[in-house]
């Protein structure tokens, strides 16, 4: 590590963007370049106090509260990946204002850091946006996954936006290429599912009747010489909620890694289909400051495009 803070403690005043934030966190954000095992050792030791108090990792901040700091090791930050990690998600802005920041995610980048992910986006939006105070998930999506996804830049808007969540005000729709013939218009799926992890530390998902309750609505869109798109709609937000309900009724995503069937993901990745065939095509939330319904759609990315165009001249080939 480079660039130590020497000398005394010093005070810091936690602001509005800080209220209701886990100070371990807030402290992520604030000490920039501090491996969080050495935040948690400062706060474990007492080093850092709230109000002149110690606390645990998981004590939340509320707006006025003082923190006192210590003198911590910080790296030195490279400004040549800032500038390019903004640039590069700049283009894929769906929509901003003054409290949401909406992104089309392109598939192969993770949401946040962890499990040898060094820099997700939320990382790169916030070291592209260093004048920002604020800026959250509002939620996730797998790393392979592509397509909206929604950022608070007030804690008042993520507060609300999750609120609705868990209240069912959003709606969810993704775009899935499964394999074989799906037989039917619509189908509500209320399976349960289980989260555990593998020998690995690799977690996984399962449906299990102790597990909690998860419910998907599927339409289909359209069908392929062995292959279905369906649009999924999201009733609940579980893990890997999608992808397990429809391996668990015997149509895997095509390129699913996890879930899928791993020998006609060999033969799709020889026909140029390289990732796993979901996005989420569309969120409509009730907007946190205007109260009005609003709407947010990506496009299906070009090499999923393409794929179901070889797909369609390969079935009418052989007609």
């Amino acid at each position: 590590m480079k660039g130590l803070s020497k000398g005394s403690a010093r005070w810091h005043e936690v602001g509005e963007e800080g209220s209701d934030q886990r100070v371990d966190n807030y402290l992520t954000r604030l000490l920039k370049g501090v491996p969080k095992s050495h935040i948690y050792r400062i706060l474990r030791s007492g080093e850092v106090r709230v109000n002149s108090r110690r606390v645990g990792p998981e004590h939340r901040l509320t707006t006025g509260d003082r923190l006192r700091l210590p003198p911590v090791r910080t790296s030195v930050p490279k400004t040549a990946p800032r500038a390019v990690a903004s640039s590069r998600l700049a283009s894929h802005i769906l929509y901003e204002d003054e409290v949401l920041l909406v992104l089309d995610k392109p598939a192969g980048l993770a949401v946040h850091g962890g499990s040898g992910v060094s820099s997700g986006v939320i990382e790169q939006l916030r070291q592209g946006r260093p004048e920002g105070r604020f800026l959250e998930l509002v939620h996730r999506l797998d790393r392979e996954t592509s397509g909206v996804l929604v950022l608070a830049k007030k804690r008042s808007a993520l507060t609300e936006l999750h609120r609705q969540l868990r209240e069912g005000g959003v709606q969810k729709y993704y775009l899935a290429l499964v394999k074989g013939r799906w037989r039917e218009a619509k189908r509500s799926v209320k399976l349960p599912l289980h989260k555990f992890v593998l020998a690995s530390g690799e977690r996984r998902v399962k449906v299990e009747d102790s597990g909690q309750v998860a419910h998907t609505v599927f339409r289909l869109e359209r069908e392929y010489e062995g292959f279905s798109l369906l649009q999924a709609e999201l009733k609940t937000g579980r893990t890997h909620q999608i992808r397990v309900h429809l391996a668990h009724l015997g149509y895997p995503i095509a390129g699913d890694d996890k879930y899928g069937d791993f020998e006609l993901n060999r033969a799709l990745s020889r026909r140029r289909l390289k990732r796993m065939f979901l996005h989420a095509s569309k969120l409509t939330v009730t907007h946190p400051v205007s109260k009005a319904p609003i709407t947010f759609s990506a496009p299906l990315p070009l090499e999923l495009e393409q794929f179901l165009s070889d797909i369609s001249t390969a079935h009418a080939q052989a007609i």
